[in-house]
């Protein structure tokens, strides 16, 4: 379960996990590939949860939640293969959203 934990409690059970084989992570470009991949994976479970185009009886029942979970580890794979802290990574794109962009979008008005 992940209740409780932090991004960097994920990228210490994802490193956990990743060193105990040989292997170890993939470099950037395999990473990137796998990435687009499991990107792909989410947007056939979107679009037939949300699109024009349903399963074929043939295929099998895929969560939204799973693809998204699937994407999310090969994300803190890549991230730990450079040396990354995510929770480094979102202060830093929250700052440029809360500065450039905090009059972006029309806000919902507060009483």
């Amino acid at each position: 379960m992940a209740a409780g934990k932090t991004m960097k409690d994920l990228q210490r059970e994802v490193d956990t996990y990743i060193s105990q084989f040989k292997e170890g992570y993939f470099s950037p470009l395999a990473m990137l590939a796998r990435m687009t991949e499991e990107l792909g994976e989410l947007a056939r479970e979107v679009n037939h949860y949300y699109g024009e185009k349903p399963k074929k009886s043939t295929e099998t029942e895929k969560a939204i939640e799973e693809e998204l979970g699937d994407l999310l580890f090969v994300i803190i794979c890549f991230a730990n293969s450079l040396q990354i802290d995510l929770e480094e990574a979102h202060d830093i794109v929250m700052n440029k959203f809360n500065t450039r962009d905090k009059n972006r979008w029309t806000r919902i008005e507060q009483d």
